[in-house]
């Protein structure tokens, strides 16, 4: 900062990261309000810059505008609740354009919830890359249950929908807390395959006619049974696995559009490695959103996609980081043991402190990278392979 000396006024410089943010972004992203294009850089360059969802602690990054605290405050709480910043002006064209790379591909996505005070639902899709989850739509609800019912996601697919790469091909994973008629015949119209866990008194109607709960058709101990042709929820005709493993705390069973066998198991499972640590980035290891302190679902809304943004764009650069085989001067492990994530913000924190500019953003690559492993207990765990003491397929 300078003084000017005819007066005590402060005059800031502006920062450099929001500059070189609003610079790139308005190649894709066109509102109708270019005054939203610079709030918005400037409030994800402050996510960056702050690591915190507080919009307090977006104020030291806030600086040029030359205006007090309290002023400051009451702007960025009009900003997150102001309906025209939206995924589909902001977010979405990012995404179509850092995603094009994906075309023709096949794409596993995750439905999910996580609960916020026990009084907000968020809801997300995400799609499943490099061990982690890139967000695509998420939407925040006054709700106090992570159980939603189709309605109240069916906006987050269509969302989605508008979202994917051309002639790509798409697998969705949830919990059985999305075991809903709705949401299978929906994924069905839309030429979706897709993988979620049953609940146990599900009725499962076999291929020869009998009809039994999920419970009666789970296997002995250290055992799997695979039930092709099955019809559930009335009408959809499917395939079921189950499986009962003393390592996975008990019985597991998995409906799916994709011919049962000991993979169904598999594709089920990524959405673990893929979902749970996205959520965890945005409570307490990059972003601590708990520290937020809003309690308004529009304003939640509007800040998870805030949130998004600023990880898509650490995502890319520690990709771009990888890439160009500098990842040794960030992380320390002889292999990659920082996500794409953390690699991104620790290099960023890197250019600004070395008063280096902002690199040109780039695609994703359509190949997916192996998970992060930071130690052999990781990857011994990313190695390990279930066996079973006997499967067998059940026609009837």
């Amino acid at each position: 900062m300078r003084y000017s000396s005819s007066s005590t006024k402060v005059l800031m410089q502006i920062p450099h990261l929001y500059l070189q943010l609003q610079q790139q972004m308005r190649q894709w992203i066109k509102p109708k309000d270019k005054r939203h294009l610079q709030g918005f850089a400037e409030a994800v360059a402050a996510i960056l810059q702050s690591g915190s969802a507080s919009l307090s602690h977006w104020l030291p990054y806030l600086s040029h505008r030359d205006c007090k605290a309290r002023s400051q405050m009451e702007r960025l709480n009009y900003f997150v609740h102001n309906p025209h910043i939206s995924a589909e002006t902001f977010y979405n064209p990012l995404l179509k354009h850092f995603l094009q790379a994906f075309a023709g591909a096949s794409l596993e996505l995750v439905l999910d919830t996580s609960m916020l005070w026990d009084k907000f639902c968020l809801i997300e899709v995400c799609l499943i890359w490099g061990g982690r989850s890139i967000g695509l739509a998420q939407v925040v609800l006054e709700h106090r249950s992570a159980t939603v019912g189709f309605e109240d996601y069916r906006p987050v697919l269509e969302q989605v929908l508008t979202l994917l790469p051309p002639q790509s091909t798409v697998t969705l994973l949830a919990d059985r807390g999305f075991e809903h008629g709705e949401l299978i015949r929906w994924l069905n119209r839309n030429q979706w395959s897709w993988a979620i866990r049953a609940k146990t008194d599900l009725q499962v109607t076999l291929a020869k006619g009998s009809t039994k709960s999920v419970e009666q058709l789970i296997p002995p101990s250290e055992q799997a049974y695979l039930f092709p042709n099955v019809t559930v929820l009335g009408d959809i005709n499917c395939h079921l696995a189950t499986a009962n493993l003393a390592m996975a705390n008990g019985s597991w069973a998995v409906l799916t559009a994709i011919s049962p066998s000991l993979q169904t198991f598999a594709l089920y499972g990524r959405r673990f490695g893929g979902i749970e640590p996205h959520f965890k980035d945005y409570k307490s290891a990059a972003f601590d959103i708990v520290s937020s302190h809003l309690r308004d679902a529009q304003a939640l809304t509007c800040l998870f996609m805030l949130l998004a943004t600023a990880s898509l764009i650490a995502l890319i650069l520690g990709i771009m980081l990888v890439r160009l085989g500098q990842r040794a001067w960030i992380d320390w492990h002889d292999h990659r043991g920082l996500s794409f994530l953390q690699l991104g913000l620790r290099h960023l924190h890197s250019l600004l402190y070395q008063q280096k500019p902002l690199p040109q953003l780039e695609a994703f690559p359509k190949s997916n990278p192996p998970p992060a492993c930071a130690s052999i207990a990781k990857r011994e765990m990313l190695d390990f392979r279930i066996e079973f003491s006997r499967v067998t397929t059940v026609s009837g």
